[in-house]
């Protein structure tokens, strides 16, 4: 007996409402997204970590292009330590 309405995945009732379908796919999606981030970023989602600048190394950046001397850099480096 064939039944109406299911295609050879038998996920007919996927198909039945477009936008039913259309939601539970983006859900899929969206799960999947968040799994592999989860699973391989161990956390760490924020990109602002990425781009906050190290004061020690950007305070031997300024050393090394002579914007600063080398008492200066003691100085600020002890004050980085406080």
């Amino acid at each position: 007996m064939h039944m109406m309405g299911y295609g050879a995945a038998g996920l007919g009732w996927l198909w039945g409402d477009p936008l039913v379908g259309i939601v539970m796919l983006a859900g899929a999606a969206g799960f999947v997204v968040w799994l592999i981030r989860a699973l391989f970023f161990n956390g760490r989602t924020d990109e602002r970590d990425i781009y906050r600048p190290n004061p020690l190394a950007e305070l031997q950046l300024r050393l090394a292009r002579g914007e600063i001397t080398p008492g200066d850099y003691e100085e600020l480096r002890a004050h980085l330590r406080e």
